[in-house]
């Protein structure tokens, strides 16, 4: 199927204008780092972001619900927040300006509030309900998921080095958060919080919001196909019972 006929793709012109969206995203989040950077760590400005980071035992216990959408705009380090939107700006840019400002907004927020949820599930299975968790990277991870799922044979530079196309650099991506999420959970890894399961959250449900019909469809369409084999079977033994019954009815009256 040619990609321009895909359910999720909006014939969007692409420009070379720089998307609105993902502007946004990264002022926001570059601007409310830079403060939480600067100032001292126990001033008064930090004390109020922190309770716009993502804690567990909050969200459920205070109903602090805002905190799965907050949480996406705080980072803990230079490197946190330069990676995450180095990756925003490289995979957003052509993402929004294939789907336009709306749909890629919503997109990126609804990974974000999986990746979120997906924390506070993992929190209250293997402990850590109480820690805060911050950034954006579930968000982020969903959009990899797209770049490839859009552009499977385009081609990136794995490590800024060796080129690949984008579906084997998100499968190696989605490998290593599926382990480092194993490792920080079922694997007891010491040092490891259940923060890391907002990557994995994050990319399964960028995965599930593209292809979750066509899985549905590829789930149910075996178990159809077999309840209605089974039904003609069935029938078909009910008739052949049937004409047995008839034939011996005739014979019974033949001499």
């Amino acid at each position: 199927m040619p990609f321009s006929s895909r359910s999720y793709v909006n014939r969007y012109t692409p420009s070379n204008r720089f998307p609105v969206g993902v502007k946004w995203l990264l002022i926001a989040n570059i601007g409310l780092f830079l403060p939480y950077y600067v100032l001292p760590v126990r001033g008064a400005v930090h004390q109020f972001l922190e309770n716009f980071a993502l804690v567990p035992s909050q969200v459920v216990q205070t109903f602090a619900i805002w905190q799965i959408v907050t949480y996406m705009f705080l980072h803990a380090g230079i490197s946190h927040v330069l990676w995450n939107m180095l990756a925003l700006w490289l995979f957003g840019i052509e993402i929004e300006r294939t789907w336009g400002t709306r749909k890629f907004l919503r997109f990126y927020f609804g990974c974000g509030i999986a990746a979120a949820f997906t924390v506070i599930v993992a929190a209250y299975i293997f402990g850590g309900a109480d820690i805060g968790t911050v950034g954006s990277s579930g968000a982020v991870y969903g959009l990899l998921v797209a770049y490839a799922v859009m552009f499977p044979d385009q081609t990136i530079l794995f490590g800024f080095l060796i080129p690949m196309k984008s579906k084997y650099f998100v499968m190696i991506i989605g490998a290593i958060v599926f382990l480092n999420a194993y490792m920080a959970t079922v694997g007891g890894q010491q040092g490891s919080g259940v923060a890391v399961t907002a990557h994995l959250g994050g990319m399964v449900a960028g995965y599930l919001w593209l292809r979750g019909r066509r899985l549905q469809w590829q789930i149910r369409e075996p178990l159809t196909s077999g309840y209605k084999d089974w039904k003609l079977r069935r029938a078909k033994k009910k008739f052949e019972v049937y004409l047995k019954k008839q034939d011996s009815d005739r014979n019974r009256w033949v001499h």
